[in-house]
């Protein structure tokens, strides 16, 4: 069967390269004589394989020697809770930019912990926009400043991080790491489920600055503790071996290209297509602010629920997969990660504006 252009939030599409070494690899990983999936995490081999995946990732983020990374498991949605448990420590106070449901739901968790203050939120018009901050509503003593990098639901992103002195900055990457450059050291940490730019789903990344490492009370659980995963090297226990090497080979293909200057110049051309398209379209309408719309998740409407529904089907139809919008936007959403080919946005686009010459037809 032909692959289609996949545009799911995640997990989403992989390289194909990636995905032809991974089978190539399946059954006999080197010179093992068996598969990754059946290897000991312990084993030489295994190690080989997670180092060289930190490294990789080291060199593509260019991440000093003094941040940690560590591969862990439970998604971003487990960071909502590790973070505020091990960092939420001082003053038991926490400051939060509210641009979506997941940046919702980190100041849920946050508040089992602390004290979780809303700077600012764009919840009025259902998160299209990055709201403008006033640092005179910052926590003077929070323990960290939490925020959403990239939106996927809603199709926002920050082009300029807020100014928080020495508070940490603490921010969700799930949908844009490794899709632009960023300065590792004007965080403190960052976090990052896999399912969208890194690889399949089961292992999150986070790149945690040392120097927060290992102030969590005494009856912290040790699998939620940055300290005990720090200690053992992502290997406390059993992490997702088969995930994180995928990943690595995602890292491979990626410094192949030329890394991540290299990608974003690619995922800024995708994204221009996309919305030079919407933005000149009599028919289909972006939902986002100009000033703050994401380079990996476009959402988009039709005037109406019926011409929505008519053009997710027959794009499916053609090879275009997984365009239905979250329910509290609405419409259509391409999520054009890493993996998504050029090729692929202009296919899209293409097909879009034969359905708005045919619409009217019918």
């Amino acid at each position: 069967m032909e692959r289609v252009y996949n545009f799911s939030a995640g997990p989403s599409m992989l390289p194909l390269e990636v995905l032809q070494r991974a089978q190539s690899e399946l059954v006999s990983y080197g010179t093992s004589g068996m598969s990754v999936m059946e290897m000991s995490h312990r084993s030489k081999d295994y190690e080989a394989i997670i180092q060289t995946a930190e490294a990789d990732l080291r060199t593509l983020m260019a991440i000093p020697d003094s941040y940690t990374v560590l591969f862990l498991q439970g998604g971003a949605s487990l960071q909502f809770d590790m973070i505020p448990m091990n960092l939420m420590t001082g003053s038991k106070k926490a400051d939060f930019v509210v641009t979506g449901q997941w940046a919702k739901r980190a100041v849920e968790e946050a508040l089992k912990f602390g004290t979780a203050n809303v700077v600012a939120s764009s919840a009025d018009k259902v998160f299209n926009y990055i709201p403008d901050l006033d640092s005179k509503t910052f926590s003077k003593d929070a323990d960290y400043f939490h925020i959403t990098l990239n939106n996927t639901i809603y199709g926002t992103r920050f082009t300029k991080l807020p100014e928080v002195g020495n508070i940490p900055l603490v921010a969700d990457m799930s949908s844009s790491i490794l899709a632009e450059q960023v300065d590792i050291t004007k965080f403190g940490l960052l976090y990052a489920g896999a399912q969208k730019n890194l690889g399949p789903a089961g292992v999150t990344v986070v790149i945690i600055r040392n120097d927060l490492i290992g102030h969590e009370p005494e009856n912290t659980p040790s699998m939620l503790s940055y300290a005990i995963h720090a200690k053992d090297k992502s290997m406390f226990n059993t992490p997702p071996t088969y995930a994180i090497y995928v990943m690595g080979l995602v890292f491979k293909w990626m410094l192949e290209r030329g890394g991540v200057a290299v990608m974003q110049k690619i995922n800024e051309k995708k994204a221009a297509i996309l919305y030079n398209y919407l933005d000149n379209s009599k028919l289909f309408r972006g939902t986002v602010a100009k000033k703050d719309r994401s380079l990996m998740n476009i959402p988009f409407v039709l005037p109406t629920e019926e011409l929505n529904e008519k053009f997710i089907k027959l794009a499916k139809q053609a090879g275009f997969v997984n365009l239905k919008g979250h329910r509290t936007v609405g419409g259509m959403r391409a999520s054009i990660y890493n993996a998504m080919p050029v090729e692929g946005v202009h296919a899209l686009v293409d097909f879009m504006d034969k359905f708005e010459g045919r619409e009217f037809e019918k």
